[in-house]
C-alpha cells in the first residue's frame, strides 16, 4: 500500500529517488554562502529555505483541519540574521516544521487521508484536495526547490 508519509520522510531526509534529500542538500551550504544572491532577480539559500519552512508549517496546519490560508510567516520570508548562527537557525527550524508535519502525518489514520483540505474559495490554497494530494504537492516542492538549492550550491 502506498504511504505518502514515506515519501516525505524520503524527500526530508531518507533515500530520496531524485538524488541528495533535502537536510543534506542544506547540511552543505557554507554559512557565507547562504545569504547570497547568484542569479540575478532570484532568491538567496536562505530565502528559499524560509519559503520550504513557511509552506511545510501551512501544510501542517491544513492536515490538522485549519483552514487553507497564506502561511503565517508568508509565502517568501525574507532572512532576518544574516550570519552564521543565522543560518544555522533557518536550518534548525526547517528541520523541526518537518518533524512536526511527521508527527501529524502519522496521526491521520487510513481513510481520514481522503478527507478535503478546508479552505473557502481559493483554487490556488487548496480548495479542491485532499490530505494526500496536499502532502504529495509538498514533497514535490520540497524536491523542487532542493534542486535549486543543490545548483545554487555551485556557484561558489
Amino acid at each position: 500500500m502506498f504511504n505518502i508519509t514515506v515519501e516525505l520522510r524520503k524527500a526530508f531526509n531518507g533515500d530520496a529517488w531524485h538524488g541528495n534529500h533535502i537536510m543534506q542538500i542544506l547540511n552543505q551550504v557554507k554559512p557565507e554562502n547562504a545569504f547570497k544572491y547568484f542569479i540575478t532577480d532570484g532568491h538567496s539559500i536562505a530565502e528559499i529555505t524560509l519559503h520550504l519552512t513557511s509552506w511545510t508549517e501551512e501544510v501542517s496546519a491544513r492536515l490538522m483541519d485549519k483552514i487553507a490560508s497564506e502561511p503565517a510567516m508568508g509565502d517568501w520570508p525574507t532572512p532576518q540574521n544574516k550570519t552564521a548562527q543565522g543560518w544555522e537557525k533557518i536550518i534548525f527550524d526547517f528541520k523541526v516544521a518537518n518533524e512536526e508535519l511527521i508527527r501529524v502525518c502519522d496521526s491521520i489514520k487510513g481513510q481520514d487521508w481522503h478527507e478535503w483540505v478546508k479552505s473557502e474559495s481559493s483554487a490556488a490554497l487548496g480548495k479542491g484536495m485532499d490530505k494526500v494530494e496536499l502532502l504529495n504537492g509538498l514533497v514535490q516542492h520540497h524536491a523542487y526547490h532542493a534542486g535549486q538549492i543543490a545548483l545554487l550550491t555551485k556557484f561558489n
